[in-house]
């Protein structure tokens, strides 16, 4: 064997174990690498519908663009305990499950009026109680995420440092001063 040939077998060998990794990568994994939390596509799309129904999109983003069901999951996954993960997680399948016993097919396949009327009637607290956990973490974490984004920070409302603005000049009229 001359040393050509083993060189580049060798090359050849170190090249498909550099990519073998993103071949073999699981299809059917969250988009966002998470740490504590394994969540699959299927349930990252739940996600994305149910936080889509709390915030649709109209003439500003919707949740499901901003991508605050990613948000959801990152903080779920580094700011909670780990019996709240898990029981974010059991209420994520009993969601599913309620909205399918309610409707007669899965959340994501649904009409939006009907996502609504599942989401309406979680908001009216007819669901089990891991459903309700679920859902109210979602749904604080969905808001909390959405009043803080650049959209809303930057267009929708108007952020002044403390103490304001200053106004040098204020006209007191005879009305306004007190004796």
């Amino acid at each position: 064997m001359d040393r050509r040939s083993a060189v580049k077998g060798l090359l050849i060998f170190a090249g498909s174990v550099a990519v073998l990794p993103s071949c073999v990568l699981e299809e059917g994994k969250a988009s966002i690498p998470l740490d504590h939390l394994d969540v699959s596509a299927g349930e990252e799309e739940l996600l994305a519908e149910v936080v889509e129904t709390l915030i649709p999109a109209t003439d500003t983003p919707g949740a499901k663009a901003m991508g605050l069901h990613l948000f959801t999951l990152k903080m779920l996954d580094d700011c909670y305990s780990r019996e709240d993960q898990q029981t974010f997680m059991t209420g994520m399948t009993a969601f599913a499950e309620l909205a399918k016993e309610q409707t007669g097919k899965r959340f994501t396949k649904c009409s939006p009026e009907q996502r609504q009327q599942v989401v309406a009637s979680v908001n009216t607290r007819q669901a089990p109680e891991e459903v309700l956990t679920f859902y109210n973490i979602l749904k604080g974490e969905t808001i909390k995420g959405y009043l803080n984004s650049e959209l809303v920070m930057t267009t929708l409302r108007v952020y002044e440092l403390v103490p304001g603005r200053y106004e040098a000049y204020y006209p007191v009229t005879a009305e306004a001063q007190i004796s």
